[in-house]
C-alpha cells in the first residue's frame, strides 16, 4: 500500500480532534448540516462510546497517517421498532474532496453496518444544488426516498433535504433479537 491510498479504520480517541475540525468547517462555511454551533469536544467523545455501544460503526479516512475524513452510522429515529435503521454521515476535509475517499468510506460503513445487523440505512442530504452526495449513494445502491421542501434554514437560506435508502443484507432476513 502507498500513502497515497487511504486506511479506513474505526476511529479512536485520538482521531476526535481532527474528527471535530472537519465537522467545524462545514457547521460555520456550509448548509450540508444543520448544526449552527460546532460541538464541544466531548461531544464526540460521547458520540463515540454511544456508537460503540450500540456497535455501530465509527470509522475514520486516513492518508499518510492524518485523519482526512469520517463516516459513521447512527440510530435513524429512537423508538425500537427502528433499532435496525440508522442514518449515515460522511465528512471528508474540504481539500480531500473529490479524491474517493467519500466512496471508500461509505464502502466500509455499508460493511461494517450489513455485519451489525441493520436492514436500512438512510441518508438525509441537503439540497444544495450539487448532486455530488447524491451520486456518491447512488453509486452504492441507495435509491431516492422522497424529498423535505425547507426543513431548515441556515445561512440565510431555506434548505430542502432529499432522504435515499438503502437495504443491506437480505431483504427476507429475519431481525435478530438484539435484546439479548
Amino acid at each position: 500500500m502507498t500513502a497515497k491510498e487511504p486506511v479506513i479504520r474505526p476511529a479512536a480517541p485520538a482521531d476526535l480532534d481532527a474528527v471535530a475540525e472537519i465537522y467545524t468547517y462545514y457547521v460555520r462555511h456550509t448548509v450540508i448540516t444543520f448544526e449552527e454551533t460546532p460541538p464541544p469536544a466531548a461531544a464526540w467523545h460521547q458520540r463515540l462510546d454511544d456508537l460503540a455501544a450500540r456497535s455501530l460503526p465509527f470509522l475514520v479516512a486516513a492518508l499518510s497517517g492524518e485523519v482526512v475524513g469520517y463516516a459513521y452510522a447512527a440510530p435513524w429515529r429512537p423508538k425500537p421498532a427502528y433499532r435496525h435503521t440508522v442514518e449515515n454521515s460522511i465528512y471528508l476535509a474540504p481539500d480531500r474532496t473529490g479524491r474517493g475517499l467519500g466512496g471508500a468510506l461509505l464502502e466500509a460503513l455499508l460493511t461494517a453496518c450489513a455485519g451489525a445487523h441493520v436492514r436500512q440505512m438512510i441518508a438525509v442530504i441537503a439540497d444544495t444544488g450539487t448532486d455530488a452526495s447524491v451520486a456518491l449513494h447512488r453509486r452504492y445502491g441507495f435509491t431516492d426516498a422522497g424529498r423535505l421542501a425547507a426543513v431548515g434554514y441556515k445561512h440565510d437560506r431555506w434548505i430542502d433535504t432529499v432522504l435515499m435508502q438503502r437495504t443491506l443484507g437480505h431483504p427476507e432476513a429475519v431481525a435478530p433479537d438484539l435484546n439479548r
